[in-house]
């Protein structure tokens, strides 16, 4: 058994092991160690614990010291010197006409090293640009091409999901992703709807892979001959056909039993017993038809039947109706007067 500590030198970067030494150290802590890219200001992620050997890449390196107050100054004036060096470096690229695009760029703690990361399609010859850089920042520079994957690690960005990238997140590396995945997910093989902002397979298709993988190997799957888990139609057809269904159905208090036949009887008996009687239906009442008002220039134009029409200023007289004369009854006869 090694004691270890996890250790990280960006956000979302990669774990590395140390060994802490006679070190007091605790996750959060700032820490001082040398790596092949020099000597590095990294933030302890893992508190100290012992792991097999088998789980420790040998030679495992120590812990130099814990990080105090200058070397927090020293690493926000790097990080300043890092843009300015990172805009002159987009500079020269542009004088040089290389396919390629800069990303960051990065000194280490004691200035030993600028590192550049950059991506381009194919190899990209940069032996021009290294030389004025290097005449520019009189220091050793290093300049690292890295795929689309990385350069979405370090642009960062928002995924189909609308929050933040899980590899600039959260991802420490990058797990191998396959179309297999999706399929066994049952989701749809559109490569817009499943590739994330690099282009490449979205990372989260791994996280809920092995689940599925679990729920075959215990439930199993259904043979390619037999019919699907559950057809509600043919569900229900089962069913109807049981005895006791229907009885079930008329236990409940807003359903009544009625019987169809006797129905159809009763109608037949009323309908004969309106015929015999010679009753008929109602009729609905209808209503009157309104007459259509006649409009002013109509009667102007009509002129009475067999009359002329008369001056404007003689009055027209009303012809009176002359009363109906009534017949006398005739007086009964045989009787005695």
């Amino acid at each position: 058994m090694v004691t270890i500590v996890g250790v990280r030198f960006k956000k979302a970067g990669k774990i590395y092991y140390f060994s802490p030494g006679d070190l007091q150290v605790a996750a959060g802590d700032g820490c001082i160690v040398e790596t092949a890219r020099g000597v590095e200001f990294g933030r302890v992620v893992i508190p100290p614990r012992r792991v097999p050997e088998s789980e420790v890449v040998q030679p495992l390196k120590q812990v130099l010291r814990s990080a105090n107050a200058e070397d927090y100054a020293r690493l926000e004036s790097n990080k300043r010197k890092a843009e300015e060096a990172f805009e002159i470096a987009v500079k020269k690229v542009a004088e040089h006409q290389l396919p390629m695009r800069m990303l960051e760029a990065e000194y280490t703690l004691d200035d030993s090293k600028l590192i550049f990361a950059f991506s381009a399609e194919g190899r990209v010859d940069f032996r021009e640009l290294v030389k004025d850089l290097a005449a520019i920042f009189r220091t050793r520079i290093e300049l690292r091409q890295v795929g689309v994957r990385d350069e979405a690690k370090i642009l960062g960005g928002l995924g189909s999901c609308g929050r933040s990238l899980c590899c600039a997140t959260f991802l420490g590396d990058f797990e191998p992703v396959s179309i297999k995945m999706a399929k066994e997910q049952n989701l749809s093989l559109n490569p817009a709807k499943i590739s994330g902002v690099c282009g490449r397979l979205m990372c989260c298709l791994k996280y809920e892979c092995k689940v599925y993988e679990d729920n075959r190997k215990v439930f199993g799957t259904c043979c390619k001959d037999a019919p699907p888990l559950m057809d509600v139609d043919e569900f229900y057809h089962e069913m109807e056909d049981e005895e006791d269904y229907y009885h079930d159905l008329l236990k409940e208090d807003s359903i009544q039993e009625v019987d169809y036949q006797m129905m159809v009887e009763t109608a037949e008996i009323e309908k004969n017993t309106r015929g015999e009687t010679g009753q008929q239906p109602k009729a609905k009442p209808t209503r009157k038809k309104r007459k259509p008002k006649k409009s002013p220039k109509k009667e102007a134009v009509k002129k009475d039947r067999g009359q002329q029409e008369k001056p404007a200023g003689e009055k027209t007289r009303k012809k009176r109706r002359r009363p109906r004369r009534r017949k006398p009854r005739p007086k009964p006869e045989g009787k005695d007067e």
